[in-house]
C-alpha cells in the first residue's frame, strides 16, 4: 500500500497543497511552523477520521474558510482508489470514493492504513489511560474498520446511560426502570469492543516486546497487558495475554453482573463506573510499571515499540500500512535512530517530516520536499 497523491484545500495552515508521492521514502523538510506536520496529519485523518493532535475537527479548518477538503489517491495491490473528505464545522462531514458519494464517512476506513509515530506519542507511556485506549481503538479500527461502528454504538449508549444516571442523581424518587435496558445495551456493545481489544492485545504483545528489545537492547524486557474495569469479575486469568478469541457472551455476562454490583455507587455518583471506557493498557519494564519508573529514553523506546508493534502486526496480517514518522528523529539518540531507520527502510512507503535534513539517517534516502512559506516543492 502507498499514497500516490495528496491534495488539501483549506486544511490547517494550507490554503492549497498538492504532492505526488512514490513508494519508498519521502522526506518533508521545513522549519517548525511551516506546515509539514499538517500534511501528514491530513493523511492520518483519511486513515482514521481523526487527528493525532486535536480531539475535534474544528481546528483542522483553515481560519476563515467554510470547510476543508482532503483528497488522496491510494494504491493497494495495483488498484488505485481516490478518497475525498469534506470537513465542515457544525455539519456532518461528507466522503467520496472515486468521485462517488458514500453514505457515511467511515465507509472510507480501510482504504488507507497508516501507522504514525509523533512526539505526542510519549503520552502513551506517561499520559492518562485515555491515551492508551485511543491507541488500542485506532489500531483496532485500522485492523478491522467495522469496529468504528462498534465504538460509535458503545459511545452512544454510554452517553445516554450517563445522562440517565445524572438525572437520577439530581432528582428524588426518580424512575430507574429503564436502567436495566441501558445496562443490557452497554453490556452488549461493551462486550464486543472489549473482546476485540483483548484479542488485539494478545496479538500485538509479542511484536511490542520484540520491537522494544530491538530499540533498547540493554533495557529490561517490555510487557503489555489489558486492565479491565471488571476487576475481580474479569473472567480471564490474565487480560489479553492468551491467544484465541475471547468469548463475547462471557464478557457480556460479566459486565452485566458488575453493573448490577456497582449500581448503588453509580446512582450516588451519577457516572458509569464499568465498561471499556474505564479500562487501561498496562505497560511494564521487567517487574515495574513503565509509568513513573521508566527513564526518558525508556519511555521513548516503549512508545516507539507500541507503534512499531502495531505496524508489524498489520504487516504480517497482509495489509502493510504506510509508516509515518513525524519529526521524531530529533527526539531520539543515535542508537534508537539507527533501529528506527532499519525498520523504516524495509517499509513499502515511509513518510518522514524533519526540521532539518540532517536529522534523517542517511540510509533513508528518497524523495525530498521543501516546505516553507505556505508552499511545498519537490527538491
Amino acid at each position: 500500500m502507498y499514497v500516490r497523491h495528496l491534495q488539501v484545500t483549506d486544511f490547517r495552515s494550507w490554503e492549497h497543497a498538492d504532492l505526488a508521492f512514490e513508494p519508498g521514502v519521502s522526506v518533508l523538510v521545513g522549519r517548525n511552523g511551516q506546515g509539514k506536520t499538517n500534511l501528514v496529519e491530513a493523511l492520518g485523518y483519511v486513515a482514521t477520521l481523526g487527528s493525532h493532535r486535536v480531539a475535534t475537527d474544528a481546528p483542522l479548518i483553515r481560519h476563515g474558510a467554510p470547510r476543508a477538503v482532503v483528497r488522496t489517491a491510494v494504491v493497494n495491490d495495483g488498484r488505485e482508489l481516490l478518497v475525498e473528505l469534506e470537513i465542515t464545522p457544525g455539519k456532518a462531514n461528507r466522503a467520496r470514493i472515486n468521485r462517488g458519494p458514500v453514505p457515511r464517512p467511515r465507509d472510507v476506513l480501510g482504504i488507507l492504513r497508516t501507522v504514525l509515530f509523533a512526539p505526542e506519542d510519549l503520552a502513551l507511556v506517561r499520559g492518562d489511560p485515555g491515551e492508551r485506549r485511543r491507541f488500542l481503538d485506532e489500531l483496532l479500527t485500522t485492523r478491522a474498520p467495522r469496529y468504528a461502528g462498534v465504538r460509535s454504538d458503545y459511545e452512544r449508549v454510554l452517553k445516554q446511560r450517563g445522562a440517565l444516571l445524572k438525572s437520577v442523581r439530581a432528582a428524588r424518587n426518580a424512575d430507574i426502570s429503564t436502567l436495566d435496558v441501558w445496562d443490557g445495551h452497554l453490556a452488549r456493545h461493551g462486550a464486543e469492543l472489549l473482546a476485540a481489544r483483548l484479542d488485539l492485545v494478545a496479538d500485538i504483545a509479542p511484536h511490542v516486546a520484540a520491537a522494544y528489545a530491538e530499540v533498547a537492547p540493554e533495557s529490561r524486557p517490555a510487557r503489555i497487558a489489558y486492565r479491565s474495569s471488571l476487576g475481580e469479575a474479569f473472567p480471564y486469568q490474565v487480560a489479553g495475554s492468551a491467544g484465541g478469541a475471547h468469548d463475547r457472551d462471557v464478557l457480556e455476562d460479566a459486565l452485566l453482573a458488575e453493573l448490577h454490583r456497582v449500581r448503588p455507587q453509580e446512582l450516588e455518583r451519577g457516572v458509569c463506573l464499568v465498561g471499556p471506557h474505564r479500562d487501561d493498557l498496562d505497560l511494564a519494564l521487567g517487574e515495574l510499571p513503565a509509568k513513573g519508573y521508566a527513564s526518558h529514553g525508556e519511555s521513548w523506546s516503549f512508545a516507539l515499540a507500541l507503534r512499531l508493534g502495531g505496524y508489524e502486526l498489520l504487516r504480517v496480517e497482509g495489509a502493510e500500512p504506510v509508516l509515518v514518522l513525524d519529526d521524531v528523529f530529533a527526539e531520539l539518540d543515535r542508537g534508537r535512530r539507527r533501529q528506527l531507520a532499519k525498520v523504516a527502510a524495509g517499509a513499502e512507503q515511509v513518510l518522514i517530516t524533519a526540521a532539518v535534513a540532517e536529522d534523517v539517517p542517511g540510509e533513508l534516502d528518497g524523495l525530498r520536499f521543501d516546505v516553507r512559506h505556505g508552499e511545498v516543492h519537490r527538491v
